[in-house]
């Protein structure tokens, strides 16, 4: 059973195409990556996919099942705009939209104590959301997301504004309910999480769904032709004639080799004249990262840029990375 179903939906605002024929499904165990710069049309679908809006053509289905409204009772949104009642305190609020999912007060004040004990925030129950810091709220918020024990949980943006240690604990929370056969889709333009955590993505851009599918299939289609090198003393194996593309930093370097029929014997070659010429503590092949192959993919829609030129923060402006925006 397929627990959501995209099927070539669009949708336009006045003149602005958000989502342009976009399709994927998301299976149950599934840690899914929604991945865009900002504004790509991320937040749009995911609206679309619970009936916050419709599309305007397309179709929707949930749990095998055509959209209908019955199917969000099985469905946990945590949006990218947060909304708590800042007068209220964190235990009766979370009671309250416990028994808005349908849950009695009594069950939903349990849930709400045992998941503030689980993300460690219990000297906040007592506390209104006003007096909590902006980390604490987003805590509360997703324990709402959570507390009707939905089997679809839908993500957006869901680490902004938290520091590393509970952006960890959020998402190794997410891959515990993965674990039990929940679907959890988020939405996010970190591609360094999404790489660590998701087994399959969608990666879309001016609406547009430009790589699709399982993380480990997409990273080993493509060559294994990146180095980093931790080193110290002479660089000048750095002018190997199989470098297309460096980047230097504190005695490391991450290199990005040509393409090559014979790339194990260039990356051989790479490490015998860098320990000729320097001391070497640490030598990596590895496959591009998540952000590298959406640089790239992007690439092929902007004629006439130099990927290797554009960063994800280029990718967000409007015109799809100029230098000149």
């Amino acid at each position: 059973m397929s627990i959501v179903q995209l099927h070539n939906i669009r949708k336009v605002y006045d003149t602005k195409v958000a989502v342009d024929d976009l399709s994927f499904t998301i299976e149950p165990g599934t840690m899914f990556g929604l991945l865009g710069p900002n504004g790509s049309g991320k937040t749009s679908s995911i609206r679309m996919m619970i009936g916050i809006t419709l599309p305007d053509s397309g179709s929707v289905s949930l749990f095998d099942r055509p959209f209908t409204r019955s199917a969000l009772a099985r469905v946990g949104y945590l949006p990218e705009e947060r909304g708590l009642y800042k007068k209220m305190n964190v235990l009766d609020q979370l009671t309250f939209l416990g028994q808005l999912h349908g849950l009695s007060a009594s069950v939903s004040s349990r849930r709400a104590t045992l998941w503030c004990e689980r993300l460690d925030i219990v000297e906040a129950i007592p506390k209104k959301t006003e007096d909590l810091s902006k980390g604490m709220q987003q805590k509360i918020q997703f324990i709402a997301a959570l507390l009707h024990d939905p089997d679809l949980i839908l993500m957006d943006e869901p680490f902004s504004g938290l520091d590393p240690v509970n952006s960890f604990l959020l998402m190794s929370t997410l891959v515990d309910l993965c674990s039990i056969g929940k679907a959890v889709l988020f939405s996010t333009h970190r591609m360094d999480q999404v790489e660590k955590f998701c087994n399959s993505i969608a990666l879309i851009h001016r609406g547009h769904l430009i790589l699709s599918g399982s993380m480990r299939e997409i990273k080993s289609s493509y060559p294994r032709n990146r180095v980093l090198i931790h080193f110290e003393g002479d660089d000048a194996f750095l002018n190997h004639p199989s470098i297309e593309h460096l980047t230097r930093y504190n005695g490391n370097v991450e290199i990005k080799l040509r393409p090559s029929a014979t790339l194990a014997d260039d990356t051989q070659s790479l490490l015998t004249q860098a320990v000729a010429h320097a001391r070497v503590t640490r030598f990596e092949v590895m496959e591009p990262t998540l952000e590298e192959i959406f640089i790239e993919k992007v690439q092929e829609t902007l004629p006439g840029k130099n990927g290797r030129n554009l960063s994800m923060a280029q990718l967000d402006r409007p015109n799809g990375g100029s230098l000149d925006a």
